[in-house]
């Protein structure tokens, strides 16, 4: 395999910084990380590679075209994979405006120049919510109609299809990945785990919304970029791959699981005031990834918790700057002159 580069939109995050190390790893590829940083987005996730002589940074947004085409411009790029997004549930529901722009217009943009520049392979990194809510039996399947509840679930919804229409119309070798719940290394720590993780160990109370008995489909993010992997190198153009851990736990369970690594009581759980439209199951049907491209699930649900819990602990400077804001300093320190 020659060097060729590969392009990953929203790197900095918490998947797309576990993909991109994943990757200099496996492959000889040469990788252009290219992200807004927004308050999820963060270059101290990539701190350990950011010399690696085949990895480079551009900050740029994809909602903005100009900044999108220069890169395209300036650089013979084989590859994109997409996981640039505005992704939290509650945050949509306080101001959707960011997720039209970036989860859609940002999409539309990426999909234009792959098509003007033909492109080899382009992967939409989507998400298990745009199927909706499940009732106490079923999971979701690639030709499970679309139904999200979030403003963020309709804006990747949204996105999806302007990629089927992209591919169906003008040939672009599109594919689409739609992976239920990550856990892991790096997870911004306003998400369940690690939110749930750096509160016990402040020993903050841990708030659960409702009951705590809405479920959801567990995968570690490590699995999750093999999957990803697969569908570079093996999806079909115009297919979706659901990607799952076949993990269904309820939220109250992750809570008291993540104390009892800790030795922390469970006395510190507070059950809070439910969000709006909180999906009540997700489940993921993978036998299609499994069966067509491969796939197996390696990470075994306990061990990658309390390696997750371990990550936790052993990193506390990486999130206590996340809690603080401190991390956004790094790229001035490292990037604005440069």
């Amino acid at each position: 395999m020659d060097k060729k580069t590969i392009l990953v939109t929203g790197g900095c995050g918490f998947i797309g910084s576990n993909f991109i190390r994943y990757m200099l790893k496996k492959y000889p590829y040469n990788i252009i990380n290219l992200d807004k940083l927004t308050y999820a987005g963060n270059l101290e996730n990539l701190k350990d590679i950011e010399k690696d002589e085949r990895y480079r940074f551009i900050k740029a947004d994809i909602g903005n075209k100009n900044e999108i085409d220069k890169v395209f411009e300036e650089n013979e790029i084989y590859g994109v994979i997409n996981f640039a997004a505005e992704s939290h549930v509650d945050r949509s529901i306080m101001d959707a405006d960011a997720f039209i722009k970036t989860n859609i217009n940002g999409t539309f943009n990426i999909l234009d120049i792959v098509k003007r520049k033909g492109i080899e392979v382009f992967v939409q990194i989507s998400t298990d919510e745009v199927y909706g809510s499940l009732g106490p039996e079923g999971k979701f399947k690639e030709d499970t109609p679309l139904s999200p509840n979030s403003p963020y679930s309709a804006s990747k919804a949204s996105a999806d299809l302007l990629v089927l229409a992209y591919q169906h119309t003008f040939g672009i070798p599109a594919v689409i990945t739609r992976c239920s719940n990550n856990y892991g290394p790096y997870q911004f720590p306003e998400k369940l785990i690690p939110l749930m993780i750096t509160n016990a160990l402040a020993d903050m109370e841990l708030p659960v919304y409702g009951d705590g008995l809405n479920i959801r489909d567990w995968i570690h993010v490590e699995d999750h970029c093999e999957a990803i992997d697969l569908v570079f190198h093996k999806g079909k153009p115009g297919n979706v791959y659901n990607i799952g851990g076949e993990n269904e736990r309820t939220n109250i369970e992750i809570v008291r699981l993540i104390l009892d690594i800790l030795g922390k009581p469970h006395s510190l759980i507070k059950f809070v005031k439910d969000r709006p439209g909180h999906d009540r199951r997700y489940a993921i049907d993978c036998t299609k990834i499994k069966k067509e491209l491969g796939f197996v699930i390696k990470k075994d649900f306990k061990k990658g918790m309390e390696d997750t819990v371990k990550w936790y602990i052993e990193n506390r400077t990486w999130w206590e700057r996340i809690k603080s804001g401190a991390y956004l300093e790094y790229y001035e320190k490292m990037y604005k002159n440069r």
